[in-house]
């Protein structure tokens, strides 16, 4: 019985969304589903997947908040 936790920032994946839509959540929680009965041979009647929306401010990335480390690396990449 597997289990699989996916974690995402609570962030949209489209301008002015506050979330990833039920679609986008069915679509992987179908995509990690199909590759462990691909890669695994498990069930998919047997493979649970839970999604967990993190807040932007509770994710950190480089020993900064994200959104901190996203403004850095916009300033240093070169238009």
């Amino acid at each position: 019985m597997p289990i699989v936790t996916i974690q995402i920032t609570r962030e949209g994946s489209t301008p002015g969304a506050s979330a990833a839509t039920a679609e986008e959540k069915a679509a992987l929680i179908k995509g990690v589903s199909q590759l462990l009965l691909d890669v695994l041979n498990k069930p998919l009647d047997s493979t649970f997947v839970v999604i967990d929306e993190v807040d932007t401010e509770n994710w950190g990335r480089g020993g900064l908040p994200v959104e901190e480390f996203r403004r850095q690396q916009n300033c240093r990449s070169p238009e």
